[in-house]
């Protein structure tokens, strides 16, 4: 598993657990002053990630104000951008100059080189949110500074790639060993560029390497979104992202792959899944395989085969009677 902590205030004496709260989003980010209508019995959960540099961290916490101002600024100030991703709840942000009111699915950016303050609603607030040092975000600083204070969207463009890339990982890093963890916080770092980069159109001053990255990513999120069209190709891909085939084949092969093959891979490891689930058992074999993307009985067992060794009726075997012997 990756490096994880989690803090309840429920661990606490109620006494001391806005204090700790504090102290908390202290260390997450960045000195600040927190007051809240909740102090005397406050409820907060947060669960933080190391990944490297980087830091993910999901929370859930009560009404809260955070004010970070510039005598705190002077006495501690790590550099870094924070984005927080609105799952639950409401809040707004006031810079001085401007002001920003975010819905869910909208992220948040911010900067501890900033002085703000922070509303959240009455009701408890859940969000995801990465902290990183502004020298790793591949945009020149004066320019990635014009984002901070921006709404910017988890819903499409280079916000839904970084926004799906947060909650799948909070959801679940079991999967993954601590040596991953430098790895994807280079993944988090390309997407917030590339969020950054977006936002200021600097889209083109972004290195090639993390363009290529999170063209990436695009393109396989896309064929995740189309797995069950048989009609899914590597041409079809790469005709929706306006790169040539070739090129595609390009960023797939830096990974050690092929996209027929990543999209095979995909296609087969669902159809695996959905073959042993058991709400699924009433669905005939070949109506799994055309559920994803293989129309053709044959085709699908004959890759499934190819894939794992034996056909996928296996997996539907009835399960052999007790032993009452």
């Amino acid at each position: 598993m990756l490096h994880e902590s989690v803090f309840r205030t429920t661990d606490l004496p109620v006494d001391v657990r806005f204090e700790a709260w504090t102290e908390r989003m202290g260390r997450t980010h960045a000195p600040m002053r927190l007051t809240s209508d909740r102090v005397a019995d406050y409820h907060a959960h947060q669960r933080v990630i190391e990944l490297g540099d980087v830091v993910v961290w999901s929370a859930t916490f009560d009404h809260l104000v955070f004010r970070r101002t510039p005598r705190l600024i002077r006495q501690s100030d790590p550099e870094s951008y924070h984005l927080s991703l609105l799952i639950e709840g409401e809040g707004a942000a006031d810079w001085g100059r401007h002001r920003a009111a975010y819905r869910i699915e909208d992220f948040h950016t911010n900067s501890s080189s900033r002085s703000y303050e922070i509303v959240t609603g009455p009701d408890p607030v859940t969000l995801v949110a990465v902290e990183l040092p502004r020298a790793l975000v591949a945009v020149p600083g004066h320019r990635a500074d014009q984002v901070v204070g921006r709404r910017v969207s988890g819903r499409e463009g280079t916000g839904a790639l970084l926004a799906q890339f947060l909650r799948r990982l909070v959801s679940d890093t079991a999967s993954y060993r601590p040596s991953d963890g430098p790895r994807l916080g280079t993944v988090a770092t390309d997407l917030v560029s590339a969020v950054f980069g977006h936002a200021v159109d600097t889209d083109a001053a972004l290195p090639p390497e993390t363009r290529e990255r999170t063209l990436a990513l695009h393109a396989k999120a896309f064929i995740g979104r189309h797995l069950a069209d048989p009609d899914l190709t590597p041409a079809s891909v790469a005709a929706a992202h306006h790169v040539s085939r070739s090129y595609l084949y390009r960023l797939f092969q830096a990974e050690g792959l092929t996209v027929a093959a990543y999209i095979r891979e995909r296609r087969l490891a669902n159809a695996r899944r959905d073959l042993t689930d058991p709400r699924l058992r009433g669905l005939p074999v070949h109506a799994i395989g055309a559920r994803w993307g293989f129309p053709r009985a044959a085709e699908f067992t004959r890759a499934f085969r190819t894939a794992y060794g034996h056909p996928p009726s296996t997996l539907r075997a009835p399960s052999p009677p007790p032993d009452v012997g």
